[in-house]
């Protein structure tokens, strides 16, 4: 099966729309349409449905999208490993929750350049249920993600189980100032609930931002309050930059290192592996 055909229709189901397809792949809207032809030719089923909101994908299409996934990265990750430049034996792939990527990867690549200086290191920030997908497909050799899935061939193990703390960029107190400017971070689907159980009146943030970072800057540079992790703001509390929320509660912001219970290359697993836990200590770099 072709894999251009395959990355066609991945970005025709992306961007449900062929003619914007075409223009991210810089080809003709026939060429994108002979390529999804081709693909529905040789399942011999349907892959979209053209509608006026543009291209919905079947059920056929949406079991298909996996699979193109998964054969598309793979391709990928093939061509690097096959084209690696002398002075470098093998790839080693590593994928990390986004929120996670200020707090671990300086000191992980560090240990990585002094330990492994001979491997490729590709990394990936993704969320937790992409992140278990790689991995399980063999894409991954180690990753750090929030939420794990319980999935065969995959150890779970604890790396990290920090707080997140109300602050804000003046003292306030949980009664009173803090949700005018609330910036609501989305640090996965039970601090979704979590919060919500916490603080069951109130309404929509007018800002919500999917990246810590981001929300972090956002309150910085415009005021504001926001739930982050408290190693992450621990220098500006100090600084007076930040300030507790008094009486606000704190939640639990656990992280696993998952990787394949029967690894490609065991001893580099646990190079990678002891650089992790060290990051999570500040020990690494």
């Amino acid at each position: 099966m072709n894999i251009e055909h395959m990355r066609t229709f991945l970005e025709v189901a992306a961007t449900a729309n062929f003619n914007r397809a075409a223009e991210r792949l810089h080809v003709s809207q026939s060429t994108v349409s002979a390529r999804v032809k081709a693909l529905e030719e040789q399942l011999d089923r349907k892959l979209f449905v053209r509608a006026r909101s543009g291209a919905e994908l079947t059920a056929a299409g949406r079991q298909f999208q996996r699979y193109a996934l998964t054969a598309v990265r793979a391709w990928q990750q093939a061509r690097q490993q096959i084209a690696l430049p002398e002075g470098l034996r093998t790839t080693f792939g590593f994928g990390i929750q986004v929120n996670l990527w200020e707090r671990l990867i300086p000191a992980w690549l560090g240990w990585m350049r002094s330990q492994a200086a001979d491997v490729a290191l590709r990394i990936e920030a993704d969320y937790s249920d992409s992140l278990t997908r790689q991995l399980a497909d063999g894409l991954l050799d180690l990753g750090v993600m929030y939420v794990p899935r319980t999935t065969p061939g995959l150890v779970v193990e604890p790396l990290l189980d920090e707080r997140l703390i109300l602050v804000a960029t003046e003292p306030r107190t949980v009664r009173q100032g803090w949700l005018e400017d609330y910036v609501m971070v989305h640090w996965g689907d039970d601090f979704q609930i979590a919060h919500s159980q916490a603080f069951p009146d109130m309404l929509a943030p007018a800002v919500a931002v999917g990246l810590g970072a981001i929300g972090l800057r956002a309150i910085l540079d415009n005021g504001g309050s926001g739930y982050f992790l408290e190693s992450t703001v621990r220098h500006l509390i100090a600084r007076r930059r930040l300030y507790r929320v008094a009486n606000a509660p704190t939640f639990r912001r656990p992280a696993y290192l998952v990787y394949p219970a029967n690894p490609v290359d065991p001893e580099l697993l646990q190079i990678a592996l002891q650089g992790l836990r060290l990051a999570g200590t500040g020990q690494a770099g």
